[in-house]
Order: C-alpha cells, then sequence, then structure tokens
C-alpha cells in the first residue's frame, strides 16, 4: 500500500471546517435552480471554475452567494447531507463542523430552531445511514455588533447539547478582536458552553491572546500566527491548546506564502499541538484527505506521525468521553490494519 492510499483509507476527525463554504458547485447549482437566482455560471464546470480562488474579495462573494441560495430549513438539510456524504466518502468519521445561524436569519428571517432542526434531521440520517458523526459549533461573525452576537449566544445556550457542542467566533479578525464579544462568551462560558474561537489568522498574537485571556479558548482556529510571538508559542506549549490548522486555505488567504513554506513545520518543531483541517474544502479546491498529502510531502511525515495527528485531532473533539475513548480503540485498530498493509507493501 503507497502512503497515498494510507491516507486515503485511514479514520479521519475534523474540527476546523464551515457547512457553507463546504457546498459544492453541483449542490449550489441545484439551490440556485430550485429558488431562480442568477449564478455566474449555469453548468457544473462553469461554478468549479467560477469557484476558484483569486483573492479575499472573491472569496466573500462566493460565501454570500452561497448564503442567498440557501433559503428554507430543506436547503439547509440537504448541504448538510451532502456535506455529510462527502465526509464519509473520505472516512471522516466524525466532523466538528462551523455553522453561522445569524446570516441566515438576518438574510431570510428563517429562525433558529427551524435551522438546528433541519442540521439535527441531516445529523441522524448521516449517523443511521453513513455511519459517521458531527456536532455543531454555532459561531458569531464578529463583525455584527455585541447586542446581535449576545442573541446567537443566547441561542447556544438554549440549544447546547442537543447536537450543538459550541460556541465559535468568525469573519474578519482585523478591526474586530476578540473583545469585542466578551460578553457572549462569559454568558456561554458560565452555561457551561466551550469556547472555540477562530483567531491568529488574518491578525497576528494579540488576537490569540484575547480568545485566551477574555474568551477563554479551548481551541484555537487556525492560531498559526502565535510564532510571531515566542512568549505565546511557550503558552500553547505549555497548555497544549489544539490549533486547528488550515494549510491550503492560508496559502490562498495569503496567511502563508506556499504549502512548502507553511508555518506548520515550525509549529511541528515547537511541539504544539497541531490538528489538520480544511476549512472551506472547495473554495480552495481541496479536501482533508489532500491537506494530509500535502503536510506530509512539506513536512515529510512517516505513518506512525501521521496516525498521531489523527488520534490528536480525535482527542481534541467535544466528543463524550466514553464514545472518544471507543473511537479511539477504533482507530488504533484500524491504523494497525493499515500499518500492516503498508509495511508489506
Amino acid at each position: 500500500m503507497s502512503i497515498e492510499s494510507f491516507i486515503e483509507q485511514m479514520p479521519k476527525v475534523e474540527l476546523h471546517v464551515h457547512l457553507e463554504g463546504a457546498t459544492q458547485p453541483k449542490t449550489l447549482l441545484e439551490l440556485a435552480q430550485r429558488h431562480h437566482i442568477d449564478l455566474p455560471a449555469d453548468t457544473v464546470d462553469g461554478i468549479q471554475k467560477w469557484y476558484t480562488f483569486t483573492n479575499f474579495a472573491h472569496f466573500v462573494e462566493i460565501y454570500l452567494k452561497i448564503s442567498e441560495c440557501i433559503r428554507t430549513p430543506e436547503d439547509i438539510e440537504y448541504i448538510a447531507r451532502e456535506f455529510l456524504a462527502g465526509q464519509a466518502a473520505q472516512n471522516i468519521r466524525y466532523t466538528e463542523v462551523t455553522y453561522t445561524p445569524y446570516t441566515h436569519w438576518m438574510q431570510k428571517g428563517l429562525e433558529y430552531d427551524d435551522q438546528l432542526d433541519a442540521l439535527n434531521r441531516a445529523r441522524a440520517w448521516a449517523e443511521e445511514e453513513l455511519g459517521v458523526s458531527m456536532g455543531i459549533i454555532m459561531d458569531i461573525p464578529r463583525e455584527i455588533t455585541p447586542e446581535l452576537g449576545m442573541m446567537t449566544a443566547d441561542w447556544v445556550i438554549g440549544s447546547y447539547g442537543n447536537g450543538v457542542i459550541a460556541l465559535g467566533l468568525g469573519g474578519n479578525e482585523v478591526g474586530n478582536p476578540p473583545e469585542k464579544h466578551a460578553a457572549a462568551f462569559e454568558r456561554a462560558l458560565a452555561a457551561g458552553v466551550p469556547s472555540i474561537p477562530h483567531a491568529g489568522e488574518t491578525a497576528g498574537p494579540e488576537s490569540i491572546w484575547g480568545a485566551l485571556n477574555i474568551l477563554g479558548a479551548q481551541r484555537i482556529g487556525h492560531g498559526v500566527r502565535c510564532l510571531e510571538d515566542p512568549t505565546l508559542v511557550d503558552e500553547l506549549r505549555e497548555r497544549q491548546i489544539p490549533l486547528e490548522v488550515c494549510p491550503t486555505s492560508n496559502v490562498c488567504l495569503g496567511v502563508a506564502p506556499s504549502i512548502d513554506d507553511h508555518p506548520v513545520l515550525m509549529m511541528f518543531e515547537e511541539d504544539l499541538y497541531v490538528t489538520i483541517n480544511s476549512d472551506d474544502p472547495p473554495m480552495f479546491n481541496t479536501t482533508l484527505t489532500q491537506e494530509y498529502l500535502a503536510v506530509m510531502d512539506a513536512v515529510g511525515l512517516i505513518p506512525d506521525e501521521i496516525e498521531r495527528l489523527v488520534i490528536r485531532a480525535l482527542d481534541a473533539s467535544l466528543l463524550p468521553r466514553d464514545i472518544k475513548a471507543q473511537m479511539k480503540s477504533d482507530f488504533e485498530r484500524e491504523f494497525k490494519c493499515l500499518d500492516d498493509e503498508h509495511l508489506s507493501f
């Protein structure tokens, strides 16, 4: 067995992927046709070309168009089912997916409970039919006001445990520091809801410090710019705060110059708690499988090190302890079989 086949077949966990940003061109085209919404192209190939990343403004344009095409709870269930089928095809057994309910409430007036019910129908279907599961991180788009951010926090507190596993914080970090939404996270933390914000992607170490000290972050989405502050690196290493690294996304958005020059190599050398993720996969023409392959090529990982990355992602997940232990046992058994096949090739 080749190392490529090893990575394709191995069981996986993903901690950082956006549901709306994972909408495939075929799915978007179907939604647009269903609701008579014009897109820049009317074929799957054409949408794929339009998806091809050019700059951040283009990324935002695509993201907003996807959101515009999601009009009903049935649409939400549909994109979630399509997403989970894609995860199952990569043998991603468990995903912690980020979803932004505020956008759909604001744009179309979709009630939060209706959105959540749709996501949970897809979640139940995937567990029954595909054998994969997901937890939902409901995030606050950091550009909105603190008062509107508090509304999302209240939604999350009221639905915590019903498929909802954490409160997140997404959007453009520049001009929107973690402190802006401190009250929302304080309320959620007091209710026992974990804090999983994005930080240290388009802003520097100060954003990560804010996520840790102000928002009580249990994990950090991205976090790659921590390397600009040695004291922060020491803090993250000492506390073993998991970092959700998304290599291709970082390259496309200009956070890193290339995969070969990505900060992940130095993050490994600094013994930081790295996990590998895809972020918005079709927008960056990637998958979680391809992210592992890219990191393997850039860093020179061997199967044992790849397995360690997968197990670390599982350990960093918010799964209940008993389910996590069972999944870890299953993964270790499957890796043993894959290791034996790889060595015998």
